[in-house]
């Protein structure tokens, strides 16, 4: 979910220089990059606008083979994506060593560093359009992957009632529960047709950073249980045969009943409000960096943006799965009621969803710059800053978990009073030294007028830092 800090040299995960990727036997040539400007998929089709239009096109017959490795296949747009991160791990590893750089520019370190910055700029950009080729085509895939889910649970449900029944016998609360599973089950497909390029069933808890939101996750498990549990009542009613098991099975929908259940899906699904209200308050006033994931993943609802495990989501994720355990097991116990969850239990959910709520208050912070100072290399005098001198900025949060892939690390830019200064890409086998999360350094261009001028940093995820004033020498 997010890449190795940039100024380690560890291996990251993203490149670029990107080789043609296998086609057809055919002289068509590649399709253009999903989302690109003058892109065929820029211009409306005939399912735009329309309730089904996404569902058709990922529906559409494909006229490639299942094991096509074209670039406008799903499985070709992944290979090629690998092929591209290969090639621009080659690449920058060869730049750090110092091969391939031309002798025009091998004459000045300066020119040196930036010819190698742009070139790296050029094959990144180029990778992050393979990964979001790669990402469209992954939907395509998923969509159908989450109906496999939905409908292999009530193959186990079905074979559990039927494993269970030899022994208790079938009851009209089996039949209802198969029932309410299967009317669940078509309701979900129909669901995931509309929205089969945005994750099919999983699009509603898919958050705008491209990540599974933990909250929405947790509110569409208590919505899912609850109207299972409504289904199961509506279906033991239609086959109840006398008046007393009709206002039993009324009954069982009372408040009185229901009242910590309601209460639990209530608390969950305004947590789920409220977190998106609260994300994007901080993203939109800058106090919050949030930059889009290549794609969701299943430990989206355990990790922060970094990857790293999380206390507040996984106690949160943790809890309620416990909870709404118990609440099935309830309702297969007694079908003719709404789970009557306790109070105790209820409460646990409650403090864990307050739990996870107040974290997300206390989370998120703007880069900040603390200094800048001449840079300064062995053997070079002290002096003040002057055009043409390299600057190094000290601070924090330069470098989001969210944005340290090479693509994004080339849009950084620094603004030295009204000069607008790309970071250069500074290479090393396995990572970049330059920039980094704390530091970074850039030039100062002779356009920049002597006198005093402030610094303002454009961190990889958009966010402005503070301004801190420098004086440039004659």
């Amino acid at each position: 979910m997010a890449g190795r800090e940039a100024g380690n040299p560890a291996d990251d995960t993203s490149g670029a220089g990107v080789p043609p990727a296998p086609g057809h036997p055919t002289d068509e040539a590649p399709p253009p990059v999903p989302h690109q400007a003058g892109s065929p998929e820029d211009k409306p089709g005939p399912g735009d606008g329309k309730p089904g239009g996404e569902a058709e096109q990922a529906d559409a017959p494909h006229p490639h083979p299942h094991t096509c490795t074209c670039p406008v296949c799903p499985r070709g747009t992944r290979a090629a994506h690998r092929e591209a991160q290969a090639a621009f791990r080659a690449r920058r590893d060869a730049l750090a060593a110092g091969e391939g750089l031309p002798a025009a520019v091998s004459y000045s370190a300066g020119a040196s560093r930036q010819w190698i910055s742009d070139e790296l700029t050029q094959a990144a950009r180029e990778v992050g359009a393979r990964a979001r080729a790669e990402a469209e085509g992954w939907y395509v895939l998923l969509w159908r992957r989450t109906l496999y889910v939905v409908w292999g649970t009530v193959a186990a449900l079905f074979l559990g009632q039927v494993a269970t029944a030899f022994t208790a016998g079938w009851t009209a609360a089996r039949t209802a529960g198969l029932l309410a599973a299967l009317l669940g089950g078509g309701l979900l497909t129909g669901a995931a047709r509309l929205h089969g390029r945005r994750g099919g069933v999983l699009a509603p808890v898919i958050g705008e950073d491209n990540r599974l939101s933990t909250s929405r996750a947790v509110a569409a498990l208590w919505v899912l249980l609850t109207a299972y549990a409504v289904l199961v009542l509506a279906g033991r009613l239609a086959f109840a045969s006398g008046d007393g098991e009709r206002d039993t099975l009324i009954a069982g929908l009372d408040l009185a009943r229901g009242a910590g259940l309601v209460t639990v899906l209530a608390v969950t699904s305004a947590v789920a409000v409220v977190v998106r209200r609260v994300v994007a308050v901080r993203v939109q006033g800058q106090r919050l960096q949030k930059a889009q994931a290549p794609r969701p993943r299943a430990a989206d609802l355990l990790t922060d943006d970094s990857g790293r495990a999380h206390f507040a989501d996984t106690q949160y994720v943790l809890v309620s799965a416990v909870a709404v355990v118990y609440a099935l097991v309830r309702l297969a116990r007694r079908p003719d009621q709404l789970p009557d969850l306790p109070w105790g239990l209820a409460l646990l959910v409650l403090v864990s969803a307050a739990t996870y709520l107040a974290s997300k208050y206390a989370e998120g912070s703007r880069p900040v710059i603390h200094a800048v100072v001449r840079a300064r290399e062995a053997g070079d005098l002290d002096g003040p800053i002057r055009t043409g001198d390299d600057i190094e900025i000290r601070g924090a949060g330069f470098l989001p978990p969210s944005a340290r892939t090479p693509d994004r690390l080339a849009r950084m830019v620094v603004r030295i009073g009204a000069v607008h200064v790309h970071v250069p890409l500074v290479p090393v086998p396995g990572g970049f030294t330059n920039p980094s999360d704390t530091t970074l350094i850039v030039p100062v261009p002779v356009e920049v007028e002597p006198g005093k001028a402030e610094v303002q940093l454009v961190s990889a995820a958009g966010v402005e830092t503070n301004k801190v004033t420098i004086e440039v020498g004659d």
